[in-house]
């Protein structure tokens, strides 16, 4: 289930759950795996509806919002939601593969982000990240997946069979932005293999 409403206002925040990813160092879908009784996907909306945030979408090609330039990575996850929700004010967006994350660390990032109006993440991680749609982001997403530079995007090299794309340190270089601390230094612990989730699951 998404929890998004067809009322949505164009100038509210729009909450985005980043599930877009080939799991390839997990070797199964991050957004399924358990914590305890709920999947990672609806625990991580659940975080968002509770830190404030009304609409959510899930990135990703097997949910609400599939990716317009294959194998772009968190980046072309941003564009492909933007490209639908163009007059969204902003967005707080939430990987999937985040287990301790809370709803207070989030709600917080929120209210920093809302009132410095700049990209607002966490020290030392990219993501989550609070992104106001203004026209340094659109200028960025417009140069970078633009026809010119599509067929790089679409087309992996060898050094690059995962995934293209500009990295979100790259986005971040082109917008203001700033980062605040993090008081819950485990919020943060991402898990991305099987030694990892293991390690989390010894402590859900």
């Amino acid at each position: 289930m998404t929890f998004f409403n067809n009322n949505y206002a164009n100038n509210e925040c729009l909450g985005v759950v980043l599930a877009g990813g080939l799991s390839s160092r997990m070797g199964q879908d991050k957004a399924k795996l358990l914590r305890n009784n709920t999947d990672m996907l609806n625990f991580s909306k659940q975080l968002l509806i509770d830190s404030g945030i009304s609409n959510i979408v899930v990135s990703g090609d097997q949910y609400d919002i599939p990716d317009k330039i294959k194998q772009s990575g968190p980046v072309g996850g941003i564009y492909s939601v933007l490209s639908n929700f163009p007059q969204a004010k902003a967005l707080l967006i939430l990987p999937v593969d985040l287990p301790f994350m809370t709803t207070k660390a989030l709600a917080n990032l929120r209210l920093k982000g809302e009132l410095s109006q700049k990209a607002t993440y966490f020290e030392g991680h990219s993501i989550p990240l609070y992104l106001p749609n203004n026209s340094y982001v659109e200028l960025f997403l417009s140069t970078v997946f633009s026809s010119s530079v599509r067929v790089n995007i679409t087309k992996p090299t060898a050094k690059t069979t995962n995934k293209s794309g500009p990295s979100i340190k790259a986005l971040l270089q082109q917008v203001p932005h700033h980062a605040i601390q993090c008081h819950d230094n485990k919020a943060l612990f991402n898990t991305n293999t099987p030694e990892q989730w293991q390690q989390a699951m010894k402590q859900f």
